[in-house]
């Protein structure tokens, strides 16, 4: 296999170099930037790019973008990008327009050879890498509890009622109950969903936004 390294820090470079050539790669080029990164692409044309998120000139996203810049012009390259902190973001990024031959690490990660390895083969056989610290991530997304958990169907269906702009009276003559019972629904609606009144926006127009950014598109 035959790596390019992008990494601003030399000695993070000469140590990966060090590490992948003790088992086996070969490293072609180490770029210390963005443009030296895409010319050692250009003019090597390796198995796989090692690339630093975060590279001069602002240290903010440059390996990103490259990254992006290298799968599009070359796509037999694949492209393992790696992130000195967990940023979901990034990763959403890089595996939004090409997700196979691509893959997203920890650079703690980099000290386990292992790791390092099996995901530098598996990015270059054309699979897609997560770390699992952003699956993780992803999960705990997930087991947020939703805000409309907690309302009863009854609750859920005059939620629905107020996102379509009705009165109290307008409900309680659309489910044929009284505008008392609707008025003890909406106050419980309020009172789970942790709406409070207030001059500027009123609990029911809360209440419908809620709603709404809940329902599927």
């Amino acid at each position: 296999m035959r790596v390019v390294i992008a990494d601003d820090a030399p000695l993070i470079r000469e140590g990966v170099a060090r590490l992948l050539a003790e088992n086996d790669v070969e490293v072609v080029g180490q770029a210390g930037d963005a443009d030296a990164l895409l010319a050692a692409v250009r003019d090597q044309r390796p198995d796989v790019a090692l690339v630093d998120v975060r590279m001069p000139p602002t240290h903010t996203s440059e390996g990103l973008r490259a990254a992006a810049e290298i799968r599009a012009k070359y796509p037999d390259t694949a492209v393992l990008v790696l992130s000195q902190h967990l940023e979901p973001k990034f990763a959403f990024r890089l595996f939004e327009e090409r997700p196979e031959r691509t893959g997203y690490l920890l650079k703690e990660r980099v000290g386990r050879v292992e790791q390092l390895l099996d995901a530098l083969q598996r990015v270059a056989a054309g699979e897609c890498v997560v770390d699992r610290a952003v699956v993780d991530e992803l999960l705990a997304r997930r087991r947020k509890v939703d805000p409309l958990e907690s309302l009863t169907p009854r609750e859920r269906e005059i939620l629905a009622l107020i996102a379509e702009g009705l009165s109290n009276a307008a409900i309680a003559d659309a489910l044929v109950v009284t505008k008392r019972a609707v008025e003890r629904h909406v106050n419980a609606i309020f009172l789970k969903l942790g709406l409070r009144d207030s001059q500027d926006v009123s609990r029911r127009v809360k209440a419908a936004l809620v709603y709404l950014a809940d329902e599927p598109a």
